[in-house]
């Protein structure tokens, strides 16, 4: 019988979920894996602008699934936007824990048009951005701007798998990562 691996997303959408599943499932491919979405608070505004208030905010979503929900594991993903000296874009901040170990990743940067930037100084979330100039209808719980402006060769979720992939490696590698 397989031994089931519990993993709790600090968010209840399903791009995040799914994504959280796969990369656990590929990491512990003799597990039952058990992803449960929850909600968490950010404890940041909802379009996170700069690399510190996104990765903060799935910090704090993976704290706050520590101290109120027992699992194996905790994750978040906090999209965020920041205008950098090349230009606007758009990434991810992911966070994954357990009981002895954090680790943090990052997405790559997807380039956002300058007006699209603007509408998030302006307070507006990306999503909405999004759904408005693509003609779309909650767009963050599916392909996301990625899909969008990628003409859906990437998604939300592909961009959140190569993310969190990559920060589970101190959880592969353990005695490397705690000296």
């Amino acid at each position: 019988m397989k031994q089931t691996l519990r993993v709790i997303v600090g968010s209840k959408n399903p791009v995040k979920i799914n994504a959280a599943k796969h990369v656990f499932s590929l990491y512990f491919p003799h597990h039952t894996i058990e992803c449960k979405g929850e909600d968490a608070p950010s404890g940041v505004p909802d379009q996170p602008l700069g690399e510190d208030e996104t990765r903060i905010g799935a910090e704090n979503r993976v704290k706050y699934c520590q101290d109120h929900f027992d699992a194996d594991f905790y994750t978040a993903m906090e999209g965020g936007a920041e205008q950098f000296s090349y230009g606007a874009a758009t990434f991810a901040f992911v966070v994954i824990a357990n009981k002895q170990q954090f680790s943090v990743g990052r997405s790559s940067n997807l380039p956002l048009p300058q007006p699209f930037y603007d509408a998030l100084l302006a307070g507006k979330e990306l999503g909405d951005v999004m759904d408005e100039a693509f003609n779309t209808v909650n767009i963050k719980q599916q392909g996301g701007a990625i899909g969008l402006l990628t003409n859906h060769l990437a998604t939300r979720e592909s961009t959140y798998v190569q993310a969190l992939t990559l920060a589970m490696s101190p959880f592969s590698h353990p005695t490397l990562f705690n000296q």
